[in-house]
């Protein structure tokens, strides 16, 4: 999801060949300089690309509850991100959600949307760069039972009211 340049989801395409990708963006520019990767690469017959909001494709039965992962990097903070993912996973699929910072209240916000979504954190990996880059993060979430089919909310209600917010 917000598949930008293609990374990671191309690397994933390349380096597992008996993978099936779906790369998710809403920038037209950016789905069509990936479809001609794709087809540079001969991709085309394991990679679908689609030019459309996430608000859009989780209720799309199409894309609901299919994915085993689903993943974002740089899309929105950790609540938003999980509510985009989480719609698009299989009971016991994976979201992984890629971060710089992470810190206590993050994850207790995080808790809270995944309490709405049906989800659980499986697991947080820290990663230090090497030559002091900083640290990064990877977030993996589990489905623990469908998502409720009121999420992924609207167009722009998930960044306005992120599910995390806890009042």
């Amino acid at each position: 999801v917000g598949t930008g340049c293609g990374f990671p989801g191309l690397a994933i395409a390349i380096s597992l060949p008996e993978t099936m990708v779906t790369l998710l963006d809403s920038t037209r520019r950016k789905t069509n300089a990936l479809k001609k990767i794709t087809a540079e690469l001969d991709l085309n017959s394991r990679i679908q690309i689609l030019t459309e909001r996430v608000e859009i494709t989780g209720q799309n039965n199409l894309y609901r509850g299919k994915f085993d992962l689903a993943m974002a990097r740089a899309v929105a903070n950790p609540p938003v991100t999980a509510e985009y993912l989480m719609p698009l996973l299989k009971k016991d699929g994976e979201a992984a959600l890629f971060r710089g910072k992470w810190n206590e209240t993050d994850q207790k916000s995080l808790n809270h949307a995944l309490t709405s979504l049906k989800g659980t954190i499986k697991k947080i990996q820290r990663f230090d760069l090497p030559s002091n880059k900083g640290t990064r993060h990877l977030i993996r979430l589990e489905q623990k039972s469908p998502c409720p089919s009121i999420y992924p909310r609207p167009v722009g209600i998930p960044t306005k009211k992120p599910l995390g917010t806890m009042n």
